[in-house]
């Protein structure tokens, strides 16, 4: 079950490269996004936060192990779905709750790169991380 779970499908290797470069930028940039929040998991939106403190620690512990994840290339599927819920929740908080635009005119808050990581992580979890990656050498491939 678990092979079947994360194992890495089949794409030319240039599809490979890409991934792994994207894997790479986009893990980068969350275990820095979730480096800080780590620090304060239960707190890091501060005493005044509508979240609970619980969800608040799933999204460090997505965010920051999530990255490192997307990094190696292990366990990426659980990882991106830990992502895109991150994403998700963080597109409809500003985008319907906070009523952010999707492009602030002035560089203000918006929604634009949330939507972007969200369909990133997406990408994850429907295709998974490619070839060059853990999951791969340790679960194998199956067919496109």
């Amino acid at each position: 079950m678990m092979k079947k779970f994360f194992s890495v499908r089949a794409h030319a290797g240039e599809v490979d490269l890409v991934l792994l470069l994207l894997r790479i930028v986009c893990g980068y940039a969350f275990i820095l996004h979730g480096w800080g929040k780590i620090q304060n998991p239960m707190g890091w939106m501060g005493p005044d936060a509508a979240i609970p403190g619980v969800f608040l620690a799933l999204a460090a512990v997505a965010e920051f192990f999530g990255g490192i994840a997307l990094i190696i290339g292990l366990f990426t599927h659980l990882a991106a779905l830990g992502l895109v819920i991150t994403m998700a929740v963080a597109v409809f908080m500003h985008a319907f709750l906070l009523g952010d635009p999707f492009v602030h005119p002035t560089g203000g808050a918006a929604f634009e790169l949330g939507a972007v990581y969200l369909l990133v992580f997406l990408l994850f979890l429907v295709i998974g991380p490619g070839r060059f990656s853990a999951d791969h050498k340790i679960f194998g491939s199956k067919g496109a």
